[in-house]
């Protein structure tokens, strides 16, 4: 391999790690700022889809789509409103390490919705590795029972994930990534304002929010969604999928550590989490060497 094609893949390996770790910071941010689930993440789309929209001005990148694409993404946002709210909730009654650890099982339920949704068979590899998941999750709800609430938000938050990632590969096909998820983003402010002004929240929103939390959602919507996002994206042209889905598992292992570093005692949980937590984490790892293999032959 020539040497500066060495140098820009360790370049955009670091990259990636990088967002990675970004991406696990957000559950850390999320238990930070003290208002509720979608109060937090109307700020965060708000936030994101104007720091989205000023980076196609500035780059000159045309956001022009058809209508039937446009009707997708927006509808598509309203899902990842689910999933952001979900998560985000999952934190505030339970912990960092209880969500991620749960989000992950995003896999299990990927491995079953996609051959549903596109009508394809299901892997007999798919069910060992969901059914090393699912015990791994049983594990979890047996030890850490004051935190069940927190577990069925964090498995609905990994099934809103799961949908909206299967819808994505397909739109994908036929539109930009970043296009997609400017639209989806906008789409997702677009549902929690008619949420919020259908419960009439909005319409009491003072915006006096300490600056603490102001600075916060600031880095929640700009570097943990945006510039993230966009770097996440970028690298994908050069790192192979396999690459990049292996990468991209550590992110509850980042959040995890960081939540330890942050909030201390509060992380500790029982032996039966750490036994239910490394065999859910470590068929989510063997899962993207499976499909590799599976695809070999």
């Amino acid at each position: 391999m020539p040497l500066t094609q060495t140098s820009n893949t360790t370049k955009n390996l670091l990259i990636l790690h990088f967002t990675v770790f970004i991406w696990g910071f957000t559950g850390i941010l999320g238990a930070l700022i003290s208002i509720n689930a979608v109060q937090m993440v109307w700020y965060r789309v708000m936030i994101a889809s104007i720091t989205l929209f000023l980076y196609f001005i500035l780059s000159k990148t045309s956001i022009k789509v058809s209508r039937k694409q446009f009707l997708q993404f927006i509808f598509t946002g309203s899902l990842v409103a689910l999933h952001w709210i979900l998560f985000f909730h999952a934190i505030k009654v339970s912990t960092v390490s209880v969500t991620l650890v749960c989000l992950s099982s995003f896999t299990l339920f990927t491995a079953i919705l996609e051959p549903l949704m596109k009508r394809q068979r299901m892997q007999t590899g798919d069910v060992v590795i969901g059914f090393i998941i699912i015990l791994g999750i049983y594990l979890i709800f047996k030890f850490e029972t004051k935190y069940t609430l927190g577990i069925i938000f964090g498995l609905s938050a990994a099934v809103a994930s799961a949908l909206f990632s299967v819808i994505n590969s397909s739109l994908v096909q036929k539109s930009e990534a970043r296009i997609i998820s400017f639209y989806e983003i906008a789409g997702a402010f677009f549902w929690i304002t008619l949420y919020r002004l259908f419960d009439k929240s909005l319409l009491t929103e003072t915006f006096s929010l300490s600056s603490s939390d102001w600075l916060y959602l600031f880095l929640l919507g700009t570097v943990c969604t945006a510039l993230a996002y966009v770097a996440g994206v970028g690298v994908m042209r050069y790192l192979s999928a396999f690459r990049v889905a292996l990468i991209t598992n550590l992110e509850p292992v980042y959040g995890i550590l960081l939540a330890f570093l942050f909030f201390g005692n509060k992380e500790t949980m029982t032996p039966g989490f750490y036994v239910g937590a490394v065999l859910i984490l470590g068929a989510v790892f063997l899962y993207p060497i499976y499909k590799k293999r599976r695809n070999q032959f």
